[in-house]
């Protein structure tokens, strides 16, 4: 194994626990690690994407059996995201790999000094959003509910805020479509769009992301291998590290306090973005 591939599976581990930990696929932190390496820019942009498929999938059922994931919001996002995705997938053909990557540092940046800045508050103070990422959901419907479908759509959603479905449709179609182009499926974007857009406590918020991320990334895999972008080798050192880290990462989300959580998550993403951007314009 080449010293490259070596440093493509550590980034592989790296990548399985941090998107455990914080909700997404991990690809948004793949890309700029994969670049700095050294790889070519739309291998650094595509190949993260389905190396995320099964690490993702093994981290939404951890926080699945905690009972953390808004359904509703989930169904809601992937019918109004995956037709969202292939778009924006699509659309690489005619865009450069400079400006992804720049585009994905911005975004990877941007998000984390918000989270930090949001949350800025007077020693002491909880948000409502983290007093109720610690409540957990009864498993079942308060009397007089109706059950089924309807009763597991609604279960262990936040109250929702004014017009949330329509919030939820720009929510879902802008990430989707951004998911598409930077092939991230959507992990990093979704999490604090959440939050912040939606209202979801933070743990409830990671949980769906993840759930959400999951199934973008199918098609958008599937147009970034026809349009040749993918390297496979590549994806499959990415997953053979990040598979076995992304259940230790959802479960040490879980049982963790929710706004050491949240800066934390902050922190990492301000960091990233911020020494991404620097290397990109250093080296432009």
């Amino acid at each position: 194994m080449t010293l490259q591939r070596l440093a493509v599976f550590f980034i592989g581990v790296s990548v399985g626990f941090l998107g455990g930990l914080f909700g997404k696929g991990g690809s948004a932190i793949a890309t700029p690690l994969l670049s700095l390496i050294g790889l070519p820019g739309f291998v650094a942009v595509a190949a993260p994407l389905p190396a995320t498929v099964p690490g993702t999938m093994i981290a939404a059922l951890a926080y699945s059996r905690s009972r953390l994931l808004d359904w509703e919001l989930t169904a809601w996002s992937v019918a109004i995201g995956l037709p969202a995705t292939l778009v924006g997938a699509y659309l690489t053909n005619y865009t450069g790999e400079r400006p992804l990557l720049l585009l994905t540092g911005l975004l990877v940046f941007g998000f984390g000094v918000s989270f930090l800045v949001r949350h800025i508050q007077p020693q002491g103070a909880v948000t409502p959003a983290e007093e109720q990422s610690h409540a957990q959901p009864s498993d079942e419907a308060p009397e007089g509910e109706p059950r089924g479908l309807r009763s597991l759509l609604a279960r262990g959603s936040s109250p929702r805020p004014s017009y949330w479905r329509l919030r939820l449709v720009l929510v879902a179609g802008g990430i989707g479509l951004v998911s598409g182009l930077l092939a991230n499926s959507g992990g990093f974007l979704l999490a604090p769009s959440y939050v912040r857009i939606m209202h979801l406590p933070l743990k409830r918020a990671f949980a769906s992301s993840l759930v959400v991320s999951m199934v973008l990334a199918i098609p958008g895999t599937v147009m970034h291998a026809h349009l040749g972008h993918i390297d496979w080798w590549t994806t499959a050192i990415l997953a053979l590290g990040s598979v076995p880290l992304s259940y230790v990462g959802a479960r040490v989300a879980i049982a963790a306090d929710a706004r050491i959580l949240e800066r934390a998550y902050g922190v990492l993403l301000t960091l990233l973005g911020g020494y991404f951007l620097i290397q990109l314009l250093w080296n432009g």
